[in-house]
């Protein structure tokens, strides 16, 4: 396939330009969290722990400026703000879960459990 160019950046492959949009370590689970329920930013901040405040910000905003989701804002004092996932970002579902059981494979071969949602920490091989 030949190079092209999307909003002045270079491309190699289809590949590369898709994860372009949902690749990295937060937008896929945020996608995935959207996808069961609409949530408050406070919400999804619970469910990702380790996602900084600003890193929070800046995926929301843009999944939200791929039209992957979608942010409601009411004229509330304090500021209420909701988020909801949009058919194009009901689309990348399949791909997340895909992704993901393929995740949960490599770690089994791995010899990595998981008990709740933490994984075990294990001594990784540099080998493997």
């Amino acid at each position: 396939m030949p190079d092209f160019i999307y909003d002045n950046r270079l491309y190699y492959n289809p590949m590369e330009f898709a994860l372009h949009f949902i690749g990295g370590t937060w937008k896929m689970p945020i996608l995935w969290r959207l996808n069961k329920k609409m949530m408050r930013y406070s919400e999804l901040k619970k469910t990702l722990p380790h996602i900084t405040h600003k890193m929070l910000s800046s995926q929301l905003r843009e999944l939200e400026g791929y039209g992957l989701i979608e942010r409601k804002a009411y004229p509330v004092v304090p500021p209420k703000v909701e988020y909801t996932i949009t058919d194009k970002g009901r689309d990348v579902i399949p791909v997340i879960e895909t992704i993901s059981q393929y995740g949960y494979t490599i770690m089994k071969e791995k010899g990595i459990s998981i008990e709740g949602h933490k994984a075990e920490k294990v001594q990784v091989n540099k080998n493997n």
